[in-house]
Formats: structure tokens, sequence, C-alpha cells
């Protein structure tokens, strides 16, 4: 327990809004995206981008579909400044994409910000401060009267210096810093001081971005005040309403799914939740939440492993591979009812249907994922990934009570390994439990030649070392071998399957018998291009097998 008590924390109040609208609604659309990953995701590095690395990511977020990129704070770092520069000397931005910098409400930074973007077709210049009552009275010293004037003074200066550069089309981002911790009232009041500083109109838009600069309370609360916004902001037809969610609560997520359902047009966030703290919300998690409601986000993600490849290289941060639609394991199963349940799932999808397998809430194939690591095995995992992954890779359909014996098998050796098995691990542990005749074998089959009319059968084996020649009749090749080899052996199942496809494929041969004298039954296996050799190292795999079971059984009884 924490020792301090938890009563010195002030919870924030509810919002008044007893008609509230937002918790019948359903996002039908994708918002207009902001990425901020060039910006804030920057500016929380270890490290920040140099500008190669800057470069490339800009480009990756192009190439994912975003429209609206922030790509830096120019007055307060040059590294920013000659960046931005070099997309609009350089003609490095495509038409339909278009700049966003951030600057702090002060003279000198506003002009330096718009120097920075002189000269693109359009740009938005992202002017902030903070209107908490903690930050108004111990950051500045200011009444709210003060700030409102403070507002007005740096929004009317940024008009005067846009306007003086009608070759670009100038949007104003205002943002009440710290919005989900002010009173209501006075960030209405500071976003209206800032509408009517900068004056729109039908071709003079305004973004209005409410933060969760440091998130506070529970998602339904964040909602209620952007209704609440949402409702009063005028002229709304001219305002793009827009949210900023951070992730201190673990809740950015949801706060910006719920504020979209509110009213909110435009998302800003960053690739993995990357941003100060605890970071921005996660656009690649928000977007593909929607994709698997039937929305589709308007963003790239069809190869969501080399997305994350590229901002991990850029920003020098891992996607964690439990990461939500883009960690390497999220589509990895390794307990056993998990992958029971996708293989069946699996099997009944019609991919010309909606969706509907079972744990895997998006199919791996959309985010360019294959169905390669679905299902791994480890002690956790149970007969149906053991089933599914040698299906897959080796062609293998076991029947089920096989799959619960070998199963068994795999569970003693993960659990001695303390590890993963891979494909090609089970692979060789079913070649040595069902199909291996080694020289230690009681019986060992050198070859077979089967008679005319398919009734009999003669063996080469070597028995117990001893080399000879069997003979055996039956009213086919599994009967006659049984008879051939003289053993109280009674055969249960017998079924063939391929394995591979053309002139690679081979014939796979599974017995279930049993012996008289032993407990229970158990399986043998055998594969060749010719299914009557198959099936009678079948036999004689299943033969070797019970009769090791006879013999622990008698060496237990002995020594009891």
């Amino acid at each position: 327990m924490i020792a301090k008590p938890a009563t010195k924390y002030q919870p924030i109040a509810p919002v008044a809004l007893t008609d509230r609208t937002w918790p019948s609604r359903s996002i039908t659309q994708a918002p207009i995206w902001l990425s901020t990953d060039l910006r804030d995701g920057n500016q929380a590095l270890f490290e920040p981008m140099n500008g190669e690395r800057k470069m490339r990511l800009f480009q990756e977020l192009v190439r994912i579909g975003f429209k609206e990129i922030e790509v830096g704070f120019p007055a307060a770092s040059q590294t920013d400044f000659d960046f931005v520069r070099r997309l609009i000397d350089e003609d490095l931005v495509p038409a339909d994409v278009t700049l966003m910098v951030m600057t702090q409400s002060r003279a000198d930074l506003i002009e330096r910000t718009v120097e920075a973007v002189r000269g693109a077709p359009r740009a938005i210049v992202h002017l902030y401060n903070a209107t908490a009552p903690a930050w108004r009275r111990i950051v500045f010293g200011m009444n709210v009267t003060q700030v409102m004037e403070f507002i007005d003074q740096h929004v009317s200066h940024l008009k005067r210096l846009t306007d003086a550069e009608p070759g670009t089309q100038w949007t104003l981002q205002y943002s009440p810093e710290t919005f989900s911790a002010t009173e209501l009232e006075v960030s209405l009041r500071a976003c209206q001081t800032a509408i009517q500083a900068w004056g729109v109109g039908p071709d003079r838009r305004i973004i209005i971005n409410l933060p969760t600069t440091v998130e506070n309370a529970t998602p339904n609360v964040f909602a209620d005040q952007i209704e609440w916004m949402h409702r009063r902001l005028a002229p709304r037809e001219h305002v793009v309403l827009s949210v900023h969610p951070h992730n201190d609560r673990g809740t950015g997520v949801a706060a910006a799914e719920l504020a979209m359902m509110a009213g909110a047009d435009r998302v800003e966030g960053c690739l993995f939740g990357n941003g100060e703290r605890c970071g921005n919300v996660d656009i690649v998690t928000l977007a593909l939440n929607m994709y698997t409601q039937g929305v589709h986000p308007g963003l790239d993600f069809s190869d969501i492993t080399a997305v994350a490849r590229v901002a991990e290289e850029c920003t020098a941060l891992p996607v964690h591979p439990r990461h939500p639609y883009a960690g390497d394991l999220v589509f990895t199963a390794f307990s056993g009812s998990h992958q029971d349940a996708i293989k069946k799932g699996f099997a009944a999808q019609d991919p010309n249907s909606l969706w509907e397998v079972p744990y895997l809430p998006i199919d791996p194939a959309d985010l360019g994922r294959t169905y390669d690591s679905v299902i791994r095995v480890n002690s956790q995992s149970g007969k149906g990934g053991i089933a599914f992954l040698l299906e897959r890779e080796h062609g293998v359909v076991m029947p089920r009570r096989m799959q619960v014996e070998f199963s068994a098998v795999v569970q003693r050796q993960t659990d001695a390994s303390e590890g993963e098995m891979t494909g090609n691990a089970l692979w060789k542990l079913f070649q040595s439990t069902y199909l291996a005749s080694g020289p230690e074998a009681a019986i060992v089959c050198h070859g077979h030649k089967l008679a005319d009319d398919g009734q009999g059968i003669e063996l080469d084996v070597s028995i117990d070392g001893v080399r000879q020649t069997l003979q055996g009749e039956g009213n086919g090749p599994i009967a006659a071998t049984v008879d051939a080899l003289g053993l109280p052996l009674r055969v249960d199942h017998y079924e063939e399957r391929a394995t591979g496809t053309g002139a690679n494929a081979q014939a796979l041969a599974i017995v279930e018998a049993a012996l008289e004298g032993v407990a229970g039954s158990t399986f043998g296996a055998g594969t060749s291009h010719n299914i009557v050799t198959a099936s009678v190292q079948a036999i004689v795999s299943v033969a070797n097998r019970l009769a090791q079971r006879r013999e622990a059984t008698r060496t237990a009884a002995a020594t009891a």
C-alpha cells in the first residue's frame, strides 16, 4: 500500500452537463489527423532527431497519409528552423500536406516562427499559453483578465505579421494549454478571445486545440469538457475543434475516442504514443481501433512492421512487443486454449465474410503481417497450437487423440528447456517420437514385398538386432503387416494423408493401436512416396512404441 494518504490530491470536478449526448454516439468517420511526432515527439527523446532522421520520419508520415504535420518549434531550435526552411526551399512538401509550426506567446518567438515558414503555400501557426489556475498563479502571476489581454495581444501580433505575407494561406491554431485543468468558463473566454483577435469567416478558419496537457481525470470527464466547449464555441462553423490528449493516466486513446463522440473534428498525436512523460495519444492504436469497427481511418498502416521499424530507427525508442496492433507478439498465441480457438477460427473463416477469428480482433494480413507467428509453442501451449504449426509448416494433420498424446510429449520438452519451440523443432520431435526407427528400436524394417493379390506381405526386419524375414497375410497391407510381426496388436484407427503437393508430395500414414497387456492405445506414423511403405512404417512405429510402454510397465512392476 502507498504509505502517504491519497487525500493530498484534488480530483477534477465533474462537468455540470446533465444532457450530454456523447455516450449514445458512435465514431462513424475519421478525424483530421495531425502528427506531432516531429515536434512533441522529438522534444521528448533522450537525443532529439537530427535533420536527416527528421526528414526520414517526415517522409514516412507523408507516405502513411498525414495531411497536417507539426514539423517543429523553429523559434526554439536552429535545427528545427533549418529543417522547416529545407522543406520549403527545396519544395519537399506535397501539395496536399500542410506544415504546422509551434511557438510560445512571445513577440520575438512569433516573429521568428513566421520567418521560418515564410513562402510556404499554406501554414498553420500553433500559438499557445497555459490557462489553468496553478499556472496562472505560480508560473505567470496573472489573473484571468490579464490572461485574456495577453492572448489578444499576441494573436493580434501574429495576425499583423501574417497579413503582411499574403502569398501564404495562414491558419491559426490556438491552444489553451492545460485546458483539462482549467475552469471551462475561462477556457471558453480564452478561445473566444483568440477567435475574435484572429478574425474568422468562410475562407479564414481557426483551429481551437484543447489539450489534456496533463491527463488528470477519467476519459468521460474530458468528453464532457469537449461537448461543453463544442456547444459554445462561436462561430462554430468556422472553428475546427481539435484535441491533443496525453497519456498520464494511461487512457489517452479512450479520451480521444470519447472526445470525437463529443464533437472533436481533429486529433493530434504521435505514432506509437511517443511524447512528453507518458506520451501523446497513440495514433496507430486510435486509427486501427476505428478500422476494427468498420471505419477506415484514412491512414495507411498496411505494412505496420515497416512503420514500426522507421519509427524505431528515427526515435531510438523500441516499440513494445505487446504494443496494440504493432508489437511483434500481439498476434502470437502461446496459450493452449487460445491456440485451439484460433486454429478452429482459421479453419472456419470464409474469406468473403466478416472477420471472425477468436482472439484476433483484426486480420494480421491487413497490417502486412503473415500468419507465421500467430501460434508459437512454449510450456503454456496446448494441442491446438502444436497441431496448427505442424499442419501449416509440414502438412501433418494429426487426429485429435494424437494431438492430445503429442502435446504431452511437447510439454515435457518445453518444461525441460524452459524455452519456446519452433515449427522445425516440433517437426524433429514428431519425427523422433513417431517416425524414427533407429538401431535402438526393437523392430527395424529394412524393406517389404507385397504379394500380387495384396493379401500377403514379406518383411525384411531386424528384431532385437537379429535380421530376419517375416511373412504375413491379411485383407490388406495393414493386417498383413500385423500378422507378420506376430504381435497381439489391435489397430483401432488408420488414416492416410498427403504432405506437400506435386512431385514432392509424400504419403503420411497414421495408426492408432493397442497391445495386449498394455494399458491404453498409442499412435505410430510412417512417411514415404509409397503409401504401402508409409503404412508398414506406421505399424512398425506403433509396435515399437507399445513395446517400449510394455517394457516400462514391467520394469515399474518389478521395482515396486
